[in-house]
């Protein structure tokens, strides 16, 4: 299924529409701030299993990060952090950043054995963060990559419904999507370390 939405002013209808595929453990391609992503609800095992082998990575391996409308429930999944990284993300997010946090015990089961941090996201882009805003959790996210050589991302909705619509339950068309990643920080050690430099550019 492909439906079309709109960042600034996305059909709450629609909204719903792809927010029951996400309850009912559907697996879900949309915008993001950076690069187009896929992704489920976090509360969905056999979801997340689908993402992983999509990706072709074991889920206690892989590099996904989480989705967040705000940071009023980020510490729901990640072990207290200090004011300076909380001013931090304060200045920066919503923005085309990934956080990297120390994780708690109430991320899903999945992770809980290998993942000791987490990927903290909280794009600047009304779609996706109306969905989590409508789902009441946050959402867990990887990056659809391109095979070519040269493009590492995917910029075309089009292409993309293409390329994973069977694999998927539901692509949403925002437009052409960018090719540049997210900014990443570590905030695990004493001071935040930009790991790759991205889209974002920080504001300390």
């Amino acid at each position: 299924m492909l439906i079309r939405l709109y960042d600034q002013n996305p059909n709450p209808r629609d909204l719903l529409k792809v927010v029951e595929i996400l309850r009912d453990g559907g697996v879900v391609i949309f915008p993001t701030d950076t690069i187009y992503g896929i992704g489920c609800d976090i509360t969905k095992p056999k979801a997340i299993e689908r993402v992983a082998r999509i990706k072709n990575v074991k889920p206690e391996k892989a590099d996904f990060s989480f989705l967040f409308y705000d940071l009023s429930n980020i510490s729901d999944y990640t072990k207290p952090i200090s004011n300076s990284v909380f001013k931090l993300m304060k200045k920066n997010l919503p923005g085309p950043f990934t956080f990297i946090l120390n994780a708690n015990n109430n991320i899903p089961k999945h992770f809980r054995n290998s993942k000791k941090s987490i990927g903290i996201r909280i794009p600047q882009n009304n779609i996706i963060r109306e969905i989590i805003r409508e789902l009441g959790n946050p959402i867990l996210t990887t990056s659809v990559k391109d095979e070519d050589a040269i493009i590492e991302y995917t910029t075309d909705p089009e292409l993309i419904h293409e390329k994973f619509g069977d694999l998927v339950d539901l692509v949403i068309d925002a437009g052409y999507g960018g090719n540049i990643p997210s900014t990443i920080i570590d905030c695990i050690g004493e001071q935040p370390l930009i790991t790759r430099q991205g889209k974002g550019v920080l504001v300390d």
